[in-house]
């Protein structure tokens, strides 16, 4: 007994055509994840509008999901060791699905953010067991085919959750208005359950021998909330003293942490991979990236609907050409130039993406409210294609030289950062926002997202200087 509590469980061998199920059912998770933190952006205004509440609402709406989530995520991979991975995987998607439609049925703005916030928790929970028991099912010689659908299909699900939103919303299903974009996945839920508890395996790869380490989850989830709440807060509030205080002692804590994880038998995250100058420069690179991209589908959102007086359908379709640009890169440019430019391709992609958001900032200050959607697509073309040559090869090229041992933790944190700067963009950028905004007009909404698409575009350019520190082969090269 001694002797198999020091290795992993052997997963069970399943037929192939099992296996491809367990697949379909852990993407129908993923995409539910990913529409789920994206069509809420350009349901905001609708939310906001149907439920009351100020700016801060709309933020918290937002942020309380992606923090959960980023928070969640770190500790549910070694969760599933403990209690077993198909177990939680159907907690996770049990749990989703609850809260979703408790999203939708949402009587006021406190009910729909406490929602929102045990939605991402419960969705930290299904994601991380999702892609070990796919990775447990599949024998060697068809992982990588196995594992293929997942970029395209995340980068699709992302950049087409504000579409799908607006028809949603103007399709205004039995009179549902923005509670549709919850209840949607109701059906979905059911669906993966019900496949779930056919084809999930009993056994996937668990290790026995995990241990929690409750004083580093603790010191992570204190400090992480620390940081969230008076950055959402201390604006609508005029920046009290506690705000301050709360963010100074965000620091302290994480430092904290850091001690706690050095001294744990069991850390929460790898150590090793700290003293790794590319993984530290990469989780920069993640935190500044996806934290502008936040902010940038914030803001575009709120700029069409409040500042242009648009309808949520004509601002969906007008991101059109965001999405197709980001589809196009993904599916046709991303994993193929990576494999033969290096890290150069994440420069060329976040040089794109950059001249995007600087025609971007022109286009918006040059016209102002004079701005068409044909004037708007260059510059969303080019955002959406930059971003989507980054999206799929990143997380390789900052993994590039962890050993096998520390892949699974780093790719754990890296998508906890990414959950995370989402989370700190909304926050931060969204309070930058609202603060220039002032008196709701046409004029102001351009003069405070034309703020935020320079913030945005300065932050891809500290991105791009930091790829310098990546390894300059990715993860898939070196394998």
């Amino acid at each position: 007994m001694d002797q198999l509590s020091s290795h992993r469980e052997a997963p069970a061998v399943l037929p192939v055509r099992t296996a491809w199920l367990v697949l379909v059912v852990v993407l129908l998770g993923e995409i539910m994840d990913l529409v789920d933190s994206s069509v809420a952006n350009l349901a905001g205004p609708s939310i906001r509008a149907g439920l009351g509440g100020g700016p801060t609402t709309l933020q918290w709406v937002l942020s309380a999901y992606t923090a959960a989530f980023a928070i969640g995520l770190i500790t549910s991979g070694r969760l599933g060791d403990l209690i077993g991975r198909r177990k939680l995987f159907l907690i996770g998607m049990a749990g989703f699905t609850l809260t979703s439609l408790a999203c939708g049925l949402a009587p006021g703005p406190a009910f729909l953010i406490l929602a929102r916030l045990l939605q991402g928790l419960f969705g930290s929970v299904l994601i991380p067991q999702g892609m070990a028991l796919v990775k447990t099912v599949f024998p060697p010689e068809l992982l990588r085919k196995a594992l293929m659908p997942f970029g395209p299909i995340m980068g699709l699900a992302t950049v087409g959750g504000p579409i799908l939103a607006g028809w949603l919303l103007h399709l205004d299903l039995f009179g549902s208005r923005w509670r549709s974009i919850f209840l949607i996945n109701v059906p979905f839920g059911i669906l993966a359950l019900a496949l779930g508890r056919r084809a999930l395996p009993r056994h996937g790869g668990e290790d026995p021998g995990a241990r929690l380490d409750l004083t580093g989850v603790g010191l992570l989830t204190a400090g992480s909330a620390l940081l969230i709440v008076p950055l959402i807060q201390g604006r609508e509030l005029g920046w009290p003293a506690w705000s301050y205080a709360m963010m100074a002692a965000s620091v302290a804590v994480i430092a904290l942490f850091v001690v706690s994880e050095r001294r744990s038998s069991h850390p929460v995250i790898a150590p090793s991979l700290f003293r790794k100058r590319t993984f530290v420069a990469g989780l920069t690179v993640v935190a500044g990236f996806y934290g502008a991209l936040s902010a940038f589908v914030l803001v575009i959102n709120l700029l069409l609907q409040l500042g242009m007086g648009w309808t949520p359908l004509r601002t969906g379709l007008t991101l059109i050409p965001w999405a197709l640009g980001t589809t196009v890169a993904v599916l046709f440019g991303g994993g193929a130039l990576a494999q033969r430019l290096g890290r150069a391709a994440l420069r060329i992609g976040l040089s794109i993406a950059v001249t995007g958001l600087l025609a971007l900032w022109w286009s918006t200050g040059h016209w102002g409210s004079g701005i068409t959607v044909w004037r708007l697509a260059p510059s969303l073309f080019l955002t959406g294609f930059g971003a989507g040559l980054v999206f799929i090869p990143l997380f390789d090229f900052i993994l590039g030289d962890a050993t096998a041992e520390e892949v699974g933790t780093g790719a754990g944190m890296l998508n906890a950062v990414q959950q995370f700067a989402n989370a700190v963009g909304v926050a931060a950028l969204g309070t930058a926002f609202f603060a220039r905004l002032g008196h709701p007009s046409p004029e102001s909404c351009f003069t405070a997202a034309h703020l935020v698409f320079a913030v945005c575009a300065a932050l891809y350019v500290l991105t791009l200087l930091l790829v310098g520190f990546l390894p300059r082969r990715s993860q898939q090269a070196h394998g």
